[in-house]
């Protein structure tokens, strides 16, 4: 036995070992997705899903894909998204093998505090996948200095020092699944890990202002924050006009993604009209087969109406569905932990330790490498909301399940509160 933030748990190792395959059903919260009402709305916490324990196989070609398992790869999600042809039936993910090859300029990842393993996580992770090496080049850590007085602001120019570690509260395995996903979109782009000193709001903001100069100065590109926080605190107590906040998220050149969250109700960032909001879905599979064989809902998914920000030009079109409020989430991929994605990270229980992860922290990182690897390279969030929006024929319309307060949000044809447009389907429309 062992802990894994505090939850002991029974290993499944041995279990493979023995070729006994036991499907984790225990989902995890981390520390860093546990918002608390102390926090007063100062503070972030991230969008992320733990099922089961991590399972260590110190030796990289003993990761998975493991025979059994049918958790996500890169290859599986390009071969559902339509990114590249369907060379085994019904997407096997341990049978298809085929990964994005596009991706250009830059994506930056912004999260809290210092995973030291990062650049080794993500190289051990890309060769495990057979995706993209990374480089020195290629990828890229960035210390974020401490926020300053005003939102966005830094005390200082960029880099900072070095923040505290990240282990063991939950960032770790949300910065090792951002990078390793939006590479894996966009695996041509040149992705920047932001780390801000704390998951302060203050900190988190300067982190958006460093990783939007780094991606203009790219060329443009994409940012992606999967961390947020309800609404009503966060705004009477840190930033009580919003205004000041929202200016963050407008560098000419920059398309900002922020997870909807993983429970009913719109969270901020995403509900900022200058933002991609991120929701999540359901990828479910055969379970003998491994075949895939639909996308809908996810139950926890976040989205819904905002109660700050006003509805944007780009939403006027769904104007009875929303009123006078921004409505989330706008797109949305694979969230939901049960059918979750692979995710290496090694900072607490060593090498070869691999995490199934969901949330939408996993829809963020996600959809900005695949609309980085869409190659429109719009000149702001909103603009590349207006093509969504006004043609959302490069998404799959989701028409089945619920989510929301009292499960009161039913997936309907065109933009719903549950998925928005629904999930991406190629790169057109993008």
């Amino acid at each position: 036995m062992r802990t894994l933030f505090g939850v002991v748990m029974i290993g499944l190792s041995a279990s493979i070992a023995s070729g006994q395959v036991v499907v984790p059903r225990t989902v995890i919260t981390p520390p860093s997705s546990i918002g608390h009402p102390e926090d007063g709305g100062l503070r972030a916490h991230t969008n992320l899903k733990i099922l089961g324990e991590p399972m260590t196989h110190p030796s990289q070609t003993a990761g998975p894909p493991l025979p059994g398992y049918f958790f996500e790869t890169p290859a599986s999600l390009a071969c559902i998204y339509g990114f590249v042809p369907a060379s085994s039936p019904g997407c096997n993910p341990n049978v298809v093998t085929a990964n994005p090859t596009r991706g250009a300029r830059a994506v930056a990842i912004v999260d809290a505090y210092d995973d030291p393993n990062a650049y080794s996580d993500l190289q051990t992770f890309s060769a495990q996948f057979g995706l993209a090496p990374i480089t020195p080049t290629s990828f890229q850590v960035v210390y974020a200095p401490s926020g300053g007085p005003s939102p966005g602001s830094c005390s200082t120019p960029p880099p900072g020092p070095q923040p505290p570690s990240a282990a063991p509260t939950g960032w770790d395995v949300e910065e090792s699944l951002d990078i390793e996903y939006a590479h894996a979109m966009a695996p041509n782009a040149t992705l920047y890990l932001v780390e801000a000193q704390s998951d302060y709001f203050t900190d988190l903001l300067c982190g958006v202002s460093v990783a939007s100069n780094l991606v203009a100065n790219a060329g443009g590109g994409e940012v992606s924050m999967s961390w947020g926080t309800g609404e009503p605190a966060q705004f009477s107590i840190y930033y009580p006009l919003q205004p000041q906040m929202d200016h963050v998220f407008t560098k000419r050149g920059v398309v900002y993604f922020a997870s909807a969250g993983d429970g009913p109700g719109a969270i901020w960032p995403s509900t900022s009209p200058f933002v991609v909001s991120a929701g999540g879905t359901t990828l479910s599979t055969n379970q003998t087969t491994g075949s895939f064989l639909l996308e809908n809902t996810w139950q926890d998914g976040g989205g819904g109406l905002s109660i700050i920000e006003s509805r944007p030009p780009y939403q006027n079109g769904i104007a009875t569905l929303v009123g006078s409020h921004r409505g989330t989430p706008d797109i949305a991929a694979i969230a939901n932990p049960n059918t979750g994605v692979w995710v290496l990270d090694t900072l607490v229980f060593g090498p070869g330790t691999w995490y199934i992860v969901g949330g939408t922290s996993v829809s963020s990182p996600l959809l900005a490498g695949i609309i980085n690897a869409a190659g429109g390279f719009a000149v702001s969030s909103p603009a590349e909301l207006f093509e969504i929006y006004s043609h959302p024929s490069g998404f799959t319309d989701l028409t089945a399940g619920d989510c929301g307060i009292y499960i009161g949000n039913f997936a309907t044809p065109g933009w719903d509160f549950c998925t928005g447009w629904g999930s991406p389907w190629g790169y057109l429309g993008k």
